[in-house]
C-alpha cells in the first residue's frame, strides 16, 4: 500500500498496533507518508501487519507494553531506523476482566493500570527524552468513553482510562510548547478487543447510537491522523470524543 506515496519525512511509534484501532492509525499515517514502528505482544501478527503496511514504510518491536525494557527497545529501534519520533500514539491496552469494581481483585486493577496508564507514561517519557524535547512532535493517547462515565461492566478499564485522560492534560502542560498532547475517547469500536461488548447483539448495541452503527477502527485512525497533523497545530490538552453520538442521549429531559 506504500507505493507512490510521497514521504512526509516524519516517523511515528504506535503501541498495540498489530490489529484493530492501532493498526488503523498506522495505516492512516503510512497513507499520508509517515514511517511507523508498531508494537504488540504477538510477533507473527506484527510481521503480518508490517507486510500489509509495506516493509519500506513500517517496522515492528514485539513485547509487552508495561515492560520497561520493551519500551526502551521500541524507542531505540524507532530512532535507529528513522532517526526521529515525531508522533507517539499510546494505544496498547488491556481489560482482562468484566466485573463491577467492588468485586475486583486489586492485583487485576494493578495489571490494568500498568498496561493502560503507566506504560503510556513510560513511552511518553522515553520519546520525550529521545527526540521530542529538542525537536517537538505530538502524542495521542487512546482513552475511552468508559473513562468519562460510570461503566460497571468494565469498571477497572474505565477508571484506568479516566486516569489516561488526566495524564493527557498533565503531559500537555509539561511538554508545551514543543509537544502537543491530546487524547481520543471512543465509544464501542468493532475490534477483537471489544467483542464482549457487542458480539451476538450488534444490531441492538448499535440502535442506541444516533448514527445507528458501532465505530470502525478507521474512524479512530482518521481522527488520530488529524490530531498529529499541522491542521491541529493549535490543539493540545484535549480529549476528542468519537462516539457516533451516543452521549447525546445523556442530556437532561
Amino acid at each position: 500500500m506504500s507505493e507512490q506515496i510521497q514521504d512526509s519525512g516524519k516517523a511515528a511509534l504506535i503501541t498495540g498496533a498489530s490489529r484493530g484501532i492501532g493498526y488503523a492509525i498506522a495505516e492512516a499515517m503510512v497513507a499520508r507518508g509517515d514511517r511507523v514502528c508498531i508494537t504488540g505482544r504477538n510477533e507473527d501478527a506484527l510481521k503480518e501487519a508490517v507486510e500489509r503496511l509495506g516493509s519500506d514504510r513500517a517496522i515492528y518491536a514485539a513485547g509487552k507494553a508495561h515492560d520497561q525494557a520493551h519500551q526502551a527497545a521500541a524507542v531505540e529501534r524507532t530512532m535507529e531506523a528513522f532517526g526521529r519520533i515525531d508522533h507517539l500514539v499510546n494505544n496498547a491496552g488491556t481489560n482482562p476482566v468484566y466485573s463491577p469494581i467492588a468485586d475486583l481483585d486489586l492485583d487485576v486493577i494493578r495489571k490494568v493500570f500498568e498496561t493502560n496508564v503507566v506504560s503510556a507514561l513510560g513511552f511518553a517519557q522515553r520519546t520525550w527524552k529521545a527526540w521530542q524535547q529538542e525537536n517537538g512532535g505530538t502524542i495521542v493517547n487512546i482513552a475511552s468513553l468508559a473513562g468519562m462515565s460510570s461503566s460497571p461492566f468494565i469498571a477497572a478499564y474505565g477508571v484506568s482510562k479516566a486516569a489516561m485522560i488526566n495524564l493527557t492534560v498533565q503531559l500537555a502542560q509539561e511538554f508545551a510548547p514543543r509537544v502537543r498532547v491530546n487524547a481520543i475517547s471512543p465509544a464501542v469500536v468493532k475490534t477483537k478487543f471489544a467483542t464482549a461488548l457487542y458480539e451476538g447483539r450488534e444490531e441492538e448495541a448499535a440502535a442506541a447510537y444516533p448514527l445507528k452503527r458501532l465505530g470502525a477502527p478507521e474512524d479512530i485512525g482518521g481522527v488520530a491522523a488529524f490530531l498529529t497533523s499541522d491542521q491541529a497545530a493549535w490543539v493540545t490538552g484535549q480529549t476528542l470524543v468519537v462516539d457516533g453520538g451516543i452521549l447525546l442521549g445523556a442530556g437532561i429531559g
